[in-house]
């Protein structure tokens, strides 16, 4: 299992797998509140990288058995006095409950608060995705309760719950390897940057 950046020649695969788990992500996915024109992925990739050069967002293919499985996204990184972020993914409903979501989170959650210097991790998730709200919870990380209408998903502003952690929050070793003691994957998993991919 790894993180690596997303490219574009990755079209292919992650067509197909978004293509297969259309149903399974419509719920949860943000949407513009308008009417908007679909991006195609050269053009999505496009506009990852350039925020990505900006300082302002991170886009990873989440990879399993050198296949592309979902995507996490570290997006609105803010530095100054902020100095934080929230992190966005989403699996493929096939690899769905083998450990890998929240091993990914973990992965990223370690390089922001850690080798990026960020001080905030937020995750944002509606209330009804309980498959999403046990990744954070096996996690540790802190619910920060409700935002009202907090995002565009399916036609309508829904309702957020926050979950977050601080740098100062981390336990000794990282947040990987406390996910890793407690679950007690099958594959090795070793350290490192999310930039380079791990399987």
């Amino acid at each position: 299992m790894g993180l690596r950046p997303l490219r574009r020649r990755d079209r292919v695969a992650w067509l197909e797998v978004r293509g297969r788990n259309l149903d399974w992500l419509a719920p949860w996915e943000a949407t513009p509140p308008r009417d908007a024109p679909a991006l195609a992925f050269p053009t999505m990739v496009r506009n990852l990288r350039r925020q990505a050069r900006h300082g302002q967002l991170m886009p990873f293919a989440l990879t399993y058995d050198a296949r592309l499985v979902g995507q996490l996204t570290v997006g609105s990184i803010t530095w100054g006095s902020l100095c934080a972020a929230h992190i966005g993914y989403w699996i493929d409903v096939r690899m769905a409950g083998r450990g890998i979501m929240p091993t990914a989170l973990a992965l990223a959650t370690d390089h922001c608060l850690g080798t990026v210097g960020l001080h905030r991790i937020e995750v944002n998730i509606r209330p009804e995705n309980v498959a999403s709200l046990r990744v954070v919870e096996k996690l540790g990380f802190r619910d920060e309760g409700i935002r009202r209408a907090y995002l565009h998903i399916a036609g309508a502003w829904r309702d957020h719950r926050t979950f977050a952690l601080t740098a100062d929050e981390l336990p000794p070793g990282g947040l990987l390897a406390r996910w890793r003691a407690r679950s007690h994957p099958s594959e090795p998993f070793g350290p490192g940057s999310p930039h380079q991919s791990q399987e």
